[in-house]
């Protein structure tokens, strides 16, 4: 396995040594990779410190995660003064789900997202890697002689990395991601309850997927976008999460090298949360001119009407339509 960061993991590893108190934390709109990264951190560090106190400190629900154990609770004030925090997957401190982090004697940051935001104290920021969960891998794999793992903490990994990666598809898996795959694997991940929860879906789901068949619209450059709104996420019976999740259905669209799902919150406020996924053309910079960020080719944003999700979508397809004036190996 490449430690490209060896340095700064090993004082991570030391000031975890240092801590009886450890909480961690993760962002808003939980996802495979930051479930599976507190979770299988939390799962390490008790069985190889039995005497410490880990904790996850986040009370967000998630009914497509709640197998993996999403009942958290909020970590009182007084208990986080000093504790050592650890925020996993969260590339700014505004998208931590407890804003009250930095109450910590000290914050360790690892992320894999473009790093702009560098609050941590420590951090272990790799923009290549493919997931939180193969960093939390590379982790144990470097002390493994000190850490112990079990197949529960195995498969907390296992799913981040799935998840976060497309089952391995995504720009970002390498040589070095699927040997660490297959080092969990051999702690005896249960790979059959793993894919059943993930990806099993009730048959309304799946008619809320033809709805979107039959619904999606594609821009004269071939930007792709869906919009979901509340209306329909109550005919179908869907959380925000749950409708968001079907941007990956737009990805082998031929001649679509950008493509977004928008989808109506609950909120007061009206905010319409944004997915944009992408091929050849980048779309972290779009993403950050809409209140959000993230990956290369995988982003958020935010809009607040649909006159701004039409603006946004106008904007994406002009940068599919630059793409092609520009390049002819395209698909």
């Amino acid at each position: 396995m490449k430690y490209e960061n060896g340095a700064v993991m090993d004082e991570i590893f030391r000031k975890i040594r240092e801590y009886d108190s450890i909480v961690l934390f993760r962002h808003r709109r939980v996802d495979g990779d930051c479930v599976g990264a507190t979770r299988g951190f939390e799962r390490m560090l008790k069985l190889t410190w039995p005497e410490k106190r880990v904790r996850i400190s986040d009370a967000q629900s998630s009914s497509r995660l709640a197998f993996a154990g999403m009942e958290g609770k909020i970590v009182p004030e007084e208990e986080l003064k000093g504790s050592l925090g650890i925020v996993l997957d969260t590339a700014d401190r505004e998208r931590v789900s407890d804003k009250r982090f930095l109450s910590c004697r000290e914050v360790i940051k690892i992320d894999h997202h473009i790093e702009k935001d560098p609050y941590g104290d420590v951090n272990w920021v790799e923009e290549e890697r493919s997931s939180v969960c193969e960093m939390c891998a590379v982790f144990y794999s470097r002390y493994s002689d000190a850490l112990r793992l079990d197949s529960e903490g195995a498969g907390y990994f296992f799913m981040g990395m799935v998840t976060d990666s497309g089952r391995f598809r995504f720009s970002g898996t390498d040589g070095d991601t699927l040997r660490l795959a297959g080092m969990l694997l051999d702690l005896g991940v249960d790979t059959g309850r793993l894919y059943s929860n993930l990806y099993l879906r009730d048959m309304n789901e799946w008619k809320y997927r033809a709805w979107v068949y039959e619904n999606m619209a594609m821009a004269p450059g071939g930007c792709v976008r869906i919009y979901i709104d509340k209306k329909i996420r109550e005919r179908f019976g869907l959380d925000a999460e749950a409708a968001a999740a079907v941007v990956s259905l737009m990805e082998n669209i031929r001649g679509c090298l950008i493509w977004l799902a928008f989808i109506e919150t609950d909120g007061e406020d009206g905010e319409i949360r944004v997915r944009l996924r992408s091929r050849s053309v980048r779309c972290d910079g779009l993403a950050s001119r809409w209140r959000g960020g993230g990956h290369a080719f995988a982003s958020g944003g935010t809009v607040y009407s649909r006159e701004e999700a039409d603006r946004l979508w106008a904007e994406a397809d002009e940068m599919c339509a630059e793409y092609k004036r520009t390049h002819t190996d395209w698909m």
